[in-house]
């Protein structure tokens, strides 16, 4: 499907408003397995450059949402010392929609329904260009990790299980 096809999302939107350059692309979505790993293979590209994004609720500052790599383990110890809190817990997946504004499957770090903080995983700098959720299942936005972190507001950090 074409670029021109695809309707923007509020994700593209924010990137639009900060003159941020990016590129959308669409991948069929099979609603059994939503993984980023399958994703990837659908987009024809490199698991190490599609990130997901999980979101967590820390100890003492609530709402946080992480970018790791497709196959990547987020390391919850890590992604607590990397936001001031002393635990971090998944939060449940039947408050993640109420909470973002995302359904599991189309969670983007950019414009969810509050700013929260968001941690991406330093390797995303080995890559020119990542892909994250353009905040619909299916739906991705490609560009380059410092882009992303510009837009999201986000810091870098080692949050993932060696």
């Amino acid at each position: 499907m074409s670029e021109k096809a695809i309707a923007k999302t509020n994700a593209a939107r924010l990137l639009d408003g900060l003159h941020i350059s990016y590129s959308m692309t669409r991948a069929d979505v099979d609603v059994s397995d939503l993984s980023a790993v399958t994703m990837a293979a659908r987009l024809g590209v490199d698991a190490a450059c599609v990130f997901k994004t999980l979101v967590a609720r820390g100890d003492r500052h609530g709402i946080v949402m992480a970018c790791i790599p497709a196959a990547a383990e987020l390391d919850l110890k890590k992604l607590a010392a990397a936001t001031g809190n002393k635990q971090v817990h998944m939060l449940p997946l039947r408050e993640v929609q109420p909470t973002t504004g995302y359904v599991r499957g189309g969670c983007s770090p950019l414009a969810a329904r509050k700013a929260y903080p968001v941690v991406i995983d330093e390797s995303a700098i080995l890559c020119e260009e990542i892909y994250v959720s353009a905040g619909q299942r299916g739906v991705q936005l490609r560009l380059a990790p410092d882009d992303l972190l510009r837009a999201a507001q986000a810091v870098y950090a080692d949050i993932t299980r060696a």
